[in-house]
């Protein structure tokens, strides 16, 4: 590594490593750690506060139309989201398009998806929820606490992705 390089390459480092330790610290005795709250609009313009949706299990995805892996992903979260929806469950993906709904609207409607888009045109999740890249997805349960948190895509639509939301529906919220 040329020395020019290598200060960066620490700074990065040191960056990643506190952003790990922080998420280390915040996780309580199930391995869970609180989720940041946050009030983001959706396509329409209407406020969602992640607060609302305390008792059920909530699906957080961060993601962006000019990810080619976000893109990817999201015909198996429409599946997921159809098969739960009628339940204790939330779907929120989170556009971190600068440009909102200008392109982000498009994008929906060309996909046909149907669950709720929220928009943060000054992307402050990130930051917030330690976010290394897009797409990640964030399972929240029913007390508010992060269970699981998946870096890249996923296939939404197997059936070890059903059986696991199931069983998050299916357990009793502990409430601290």
């Amino acid at each position: 590594m040329k020395r020019s390089a290598l200060g960066p390459a620490i700074a990065i480092l040191v960056v990643l490593g506190a952003m790990f330790a922080v998420q280390q610290l915040q996780r309580g005795a199930r391995g869970a750690y609180a989720a940041a709250e946050f009030t983001l609009p959706d396509l329409d313009g209407t406020p969602v506060r992640l607060a609302d949706l305390r008792g059920k299990i909530v699906f957080l995805n961060l993601w962006a139309t000019w990810c080619p892996p976000c893109r990817a992903e999201m015909p198996s979260m429409e599946t997921l989201y159809r098969r739960f929806r009628e339940r204790d469950f939330a779907m929120l993906a989170v556009a971190l398009d600068s440009d909102g709904a200008v392109s982000v609207a498009p994008f929906v409607r060309e996909l046909g998806l149907t669950f709720p888009i929220l928009l943060d045109t000054e992307n402050l999740l990130p930051a917030r929820y330690g976010v290394t890249g897009y797409p990640e997805t964030f399972i929240i349960d029913r007390d508010g606490n992060v269970v699981k948190h998946v870096i890249g895509p996923e296939n939404w639509a197997r059936p070890e992705m059903f059986a696991y939301i199931e069983g998050l529906l299916s357990a009793e919220p502990v409430r601290r």
